[in-house]
């Protein structure tokens, strides 16, 4: 046998259901679904308006707020998968959290695109 004993290693008391399982591949996947819809607009926008220069697609207040929308909506959905694999623990908080501020950020730029617009 060998000399080296072999470190124990710490295993978590809690366990994972198959319920936070899926509720943390939802938020992936909407973070994944965010970032297809931008990814999709600025490839449109990059291969017809920059690289063939066939039509001109301008960016107006409209176009420019749902790249700003789908781009924090993919981060914040990202960090919030994250933060929730991290935190099992406080995932009701963290998730409270994410939809306070999810719903700020839509109320902020409706707002903002509706002043600018009138």
């Amino acid at each position: 046998m060998s000399k080296i004993k072999k470190k124990t290693s710490e295993r978590s008391t809690t366990t994972i259901s198959r319920r936070d399982i899926n509720f943390e591949k939802a938020i992936q996947i909407s973070g994944w679904m965010f970032l297809i819809a931008f990814a999709i607009f600025m490839g449109i926008w990059a291969i017809f308006d920059a690289i063939l220069q066939t039509m001109e697609i301008p960016i107006g207040r409209m176009q420019f707020s749902y790249v700003v929308f789908t781009g924090t909506s993919t981060a914040f959905s990202f960090a919030l998968s994250s933060k929730i694999t991290k935190n099992r623990d406080k995932k009701k908080e963290i998730f409270t959290s994410w939809l306070i501020t999810e719903f700020l950020l839509c109320m902020f730029a409706i707002f903002s695109v509706a002043i600018y617009q009138w």
